[in-house]
């Protein structure tokens, strides 16, 4: 019995199986297609998508962050095929990867037209968030969840919001978002809107949002302004927090608004009455009052006269003696004390105030108490190359000049022989009250020893018979015969005639007669002339003896003169 041998299929058969088994050619692996589901298995779904056996895909899959999506039996649903059949002949398929392929069309195109798109924070990360933006995931920094730092971004968690897209590339993958920047926007449209139904003068009611040093952020109901530290009261506050704290509630003026950059100032003090108006009425010049110091500067010390209103005690107003001091060594911080007002300027809102003023000039004290004369111990204070200060009574100092250390002796030598801390006497010779001076004198204590001996003596022309004590090549060095005074004579006055002016002419010892030409009765500086007593005699001779134009010679009349000079004393005792 023959048996029937069925035919194999031809290469054309062969090619219809194909097409009818992958439905016409449209499933490709790579690809989003669309599948229905046809049954449940625990946590997984099985979806048919046309092909010889069925496919599996994680419950999971169909959820999300932000999203709870429940699917049943007959759902038709995008899946991405991975591959046509496995090694159990299943094909595999994932709905994230179907979710996220489309995402990615939709991120891309929102991305080139710059517009928002919403997403979901579901992890934290290192330096930031993940988001998920429909099957995609993206990365939000750390820096762009909020305006400003916030600590705890629970809230934020697991809710439907809007991002903006910063950076994206799909060949790795990499999407960065912010919600900062959807914020910003949003609030500078806020802002543009409040600003618009502001305006200057305006008094509005406010919350202190925030306090730095130089003012205080001030929430009007959307938008902040500044109150500035200077604009929170009339009178000195150092730091805002000295009147304002966080949260409180305050009524503000606005004192200007920029309206390209949205920024409004505010002002407290404009809300009360000006402290300055009719100021030189209420403290005219050389009042005085009482204040208390509320800040101290280099320059000098700030005083509150009243609330709002300061005056200025300036370093040099401080003290009468203390020159080289900082105010904080002569004034403290809240102390009260008593000033004079020295000058008021309403436009620049300047008072200049006094310390030193409401005490008495110390020099006028000084010179009431030690009059020119009076002599007072002082401890030396210092030395310099003119002369010695010394600290006296009152706290004011008074100088020693170096001509007036000692009557003989030169004031460079003398001063050496003095240090700091001696105890030195003197007498008062000058008080000058207006410049702040106090001669004084330490030779004039023993009184003046040439004053008897030479006060009829020793004047302009006089003669004197010097004594040589040294022979220089400028001059000789010599001692008035009869008295404790010196002179020098220069090489110039030696003699009358050029050729006499060597000193090698003069011996120590010798005694020679000379004519004073200077005396300086308060520093006994003599100044004597050789030359000068020669010309003198000629003159006096001429005058008495004869003229040159009788015939007889200068020698003839010089000769006679000297002889009958030297003859007077013999005619005079007989």
């Amino acid at each position: 019995m023959a048996t029937a041998t069925s035919a194999a299929p031809s290469r054309e058969d062969f090619a219809k199986l194909l097409e009818e088994t992958f439905g016409g050619g449209n499933l490709q692996e790579g690809s989003v297609i669309k599948g229905t589901v046809v049954g449940i298995e625990k946590d997984l779904a099985v979806i048919d998508v046309g092909l010889k056996t069925e496919g599996r895909v994680a419950l999971k899959e169909f959820m999300g962050p932000g999203r709870q999506n429940e699917i049943k039996i007959g759902d038709t649903v995008e899946v991405y095929l991975e591959r046509v059949e496995n090694a159990l002949g299943e094909a595999v398929l994932s709905r994230d990867k179907a979710r996220r392929e489309e995402s990615w069309g939709k991120l891309e195109t929102a991305f080139k037209n710059n517009e928002k798109v919403q997403g979901v924070i579901f992890n934290q990360v290192k330096g930031g968030f993940t988001v998920d933006l429909d099957g995609a995931v993206a990365f939000l920094p750390r820096s762009q969840v909020d305006i400003r730092p916030i600590r705890d971004v629970t809230p934020l968690m697991n809710v439907n919001q809007p991002f903006q897209i910063l950076k994206m590339d799909r060949r790795r993958g990499n999407i960065v978002v912010s919600r900062r920047t959807v914020l910003e926007e949003t609030r500078a449209e806020q802002r543009q809107e409040l600003v618009q139904n502001l305006e200057e003068g305006q008094v509005i009611d406010g919350v202190v949002k925030n306090i730095t040093d130089y003012g205080a952020f001030v929430d009007l109901g959307g938008i902040d302004g500044l109150l500035h530290v200077t604009d929170i009261a009339w009178r000195r506050v150092n730091h805002p927090s000295e009147a304002l704290s966080i949260g409180q509630q305050v009524k503000v003026k606005i004192v200007k608004i920029n309206h390209e950059t949205h920024r409004i100032s505010l002002g407290m003090k404009q809300l009360l009455d000006d402290p300055w108006q009719g100021i030189e009425g209420k403290y005219p010049l050389a009042t005085r009052l009482k204040g208390r110091v509320t800040n101290i500067t280099d320059y000098g010390a700030f005083v509150e006269l009243e609330p709002g209103i300061e005056g200025l005690i300036h370093v040099s107003e401080m003290s009468w003696t203390k020159k080289n001091v900082h105010p904080g060594k002569i004034v403290s911080t809240s102390q009260e004390i008593e000033v004079q007002v020295l000058e008021v300027d309403p436009v620049k809102r300047r008072i200049s105030l006094g310390l030193k003023q409401t005490m008495r000039n110390p020099w006028e004290v000084f010179v009431e108490k030690y009059p020119p004369g009076t002599t007072l111990e002082g401890e030396v204070k210092n030395k310099t190359e003119f002369g010695l200060f010394l600290g006296l009574d009152g706290d004011v100092d008074g100088m020693v000049h170096l001509s007036d250390l000692d009557w003989k002796r030169p004031g460079e030598q003398v001063i050496e022989e003095y240090k700091k801390g001696d105890k030195v006497k003197a007498i008062v010779l000058d008080v000058d009250v207006e410049k702040e001076r106090i001669s004084l004198g330490i030779k004039q204590i023993e009184g003046d020893p040439f004053a008897t001996e030479t006060a009829g003596e020793l004047k302009k022309g006089a003669v004197v018979t010097c004594e040589v004590t040294e022979v220089k090549e400028s001059g000789l060095e010599a001692k008035i015969v009869g008295g404790d005074l010196t002179t020098f004579i220069k090489r110039s006055e030696l003699a009358r005639d050029r050729n006499d002016q060597r000193t090698d002419r003069f011996q120590v010892g010798q005694k020679v007669d000379a004519r004073i030409t200077q005396y300086d009765r308060r520093t006994h500086k003599v100044t004597a002339s050789i030359k000068a007593l020669e010309v003198a005699e000629e003159k006096e001779a001429i005058a008495q003896y004869g003229s040159s134009d009788s015939g007889a010679t200068l020698g003839d009349i010089l000769g006679t003169a000297l002889k009958r000079k030297g003859e007077e004393p013999a005619e005079k005792s007989d």
